[in-house]
């Protein structure tokens, strides 16, 4: 029986704990050592909980025990998990996470002290949920240069922005309802400015070109902006707005063009589709063309089984290493302001004129739909820094959101 830790016992610690007792099974068909959980690091006891003689608090008595081959850290945050996981590693324990703000920010390091002692570090958790989508483009498209990566990567604006499409609910009223119902965070911030999609299209930037792309260095806005006015337009032109992670390769220049925004998603495109608190992450490959992960972003149980799976590919390369390309080299991106794109705009109905004048060749956006001081069009295709300049011009700006397509 190949003995693990759990560090963390929150909802997806716990959801770990419980598939693999739940699907013991067919994890044993796979593993036929089988699997078992031996200690529970965290800092609070759990009485009623028939895991409860499991439960530690000194991480040390799970790193000093000869018996332990893998960690899962589903703990959160960068510390103390990074710490935690640093010193597992350094000691040829593998570790398994569904932390993207440690992997994010120390992925690059932790793999390579996991290759130095013979481990692992895998974290198809981080990104997607229940969705595989690291393991394949680790494996399945490693022969593939991906030119495109574009994620609908957060379900909680995902839910948001269904909610608001469909039930016409506004903002507010649609992101307590989310929090009711344990979708979003009572500090929603990470959701709704879109700094957790930011760091899984960083994650998934870096696998794609096997360097280190920084979230840091990411354009992010989030969806606080949007309203049932913008939702409205959407839907009236054949659109859905979505939160994306959009990652493109520039073959010319060698770099990466990558934003997380809102965008208009139109109904052809396979992303309008994808509704709820489902994510999806759709790659273009140059030889393979268009493919579509689509599934569970997050939960208790879709975000443990694709830890669990990680945990079992660490328990049967005990003492290997399961490479993944990327190293800490940093990933140079491209200026977002020579990306060229177009864009919704909602402006004073008074300044009808100057958008005509400005943007030449702009069509308007569904007229009629909006409030009557409304003038809503849709640009040609323009740069960015020169869209932004253009758009100072205007005195009263509604919105401004892109267009995918």
């Amino acid at each position: 029986m190949i003995k693990a830790a759990v560090l963390g016992f929150g909802t997806v610690g716990s959801g770990v704990v419980e598939l693999i007792d739940i699907n013991r099974e067919s994890i044993d068909r796979r593993l036929p050592e089988g699997i078992e959980v031996k200690y529970i690091l965290d800092l609070r006891d759990f009485p009623d909980s028939p895991y409860k003689d499991r439960v530690v608090h000194d991480f040390n008595i799970i790193l000093e025990d000869p018996e332990i081959k893998v960690i899962c850290e589903t703990m959160g945050g960068k510390e103390p998990a990074y710490t935690f996981s640093k010193k597992a590693l350094e000691k040829g324990i593998s570790v398994c996470t569904s932390n993207k703000e440690l992997v994010a920010a120390h992925g690059p390091e932790l793999l390579k002290i996991a290759a130095e002692n013979h481990c692992s570090y895998l974290f198809e958790a981080s990104v997607g949920g229940g969705i595989p989508i690291i393991r394949p483009m680790n494996v399945s498209l490693a022969p593939e240069s991906i030119t495109q990566i574009i994620g609908i990567l957060n379900g909680t604006t995902n839910y948001m922005m269904t909610r608001m499409e469909h039930e016409e609910i506004s903002f507010d009223e649609v992101l307590r309802e989310a929090q009711s119902k344990g979708y979003a965070e009572k500090n929603p911030e990470a959701d709704i400015e879109g700094h957790d999609a930011c760091r899984k299209i960083a994650i998934l930037s870096s696998l794609m070109c096997g360097k280190t792309v920084r979230y840091e260095d990411i354009p992010c806005e989030g969806i606080s902006s949007i309203s049932m006015t913008d939702v409205a337009y959407a839907r009236s032109i054949g659109r859905a707005i979505k939160l994306l992670g959009i990652s493109e390769r520039d073959e010319k220049a060698g770099t990466f063009y990558v934003r997380t925004a809102p965008y208009m998603v139109p109904a052809s495109h396979p992303l309008h589709g994808v509704e709820g608190v489902f994510n999806a992450v759709f790659v273009h490959g140059n030889l393979l063309d268009n493919v579509m992960f689509y599934g569970r972003g997050a939960g208790k149980f879709p975000t443990a089984s694709a830890v669990v799976s990680d945990m079992v590919d660490c328990a049967m390369n005990i003492g290997q290493n399961i490479p993944v390309r990327w190293s800490d080299e940093v990933m140079e991106l491209s200026d977002p302001g020579s990306k060229t794109g177009r864009f919704f705009v909602r402006v004073a109905a008074s300044e009808k004129d100057k958008a005509l004048d400005l943007f030449e060749g702009c069509k308007q956006a569904a007229p009629g739909c909006g409030p009557e001081d409304d003038f809503a069009f849709v640009t040609p295709p323009v740069a960015e820094a020169a869209f932004a300049e253009l758009l100072k011009q205007f005195s009263d700006v509604r919105s401004s959101i892109r267009i995918l397509g």
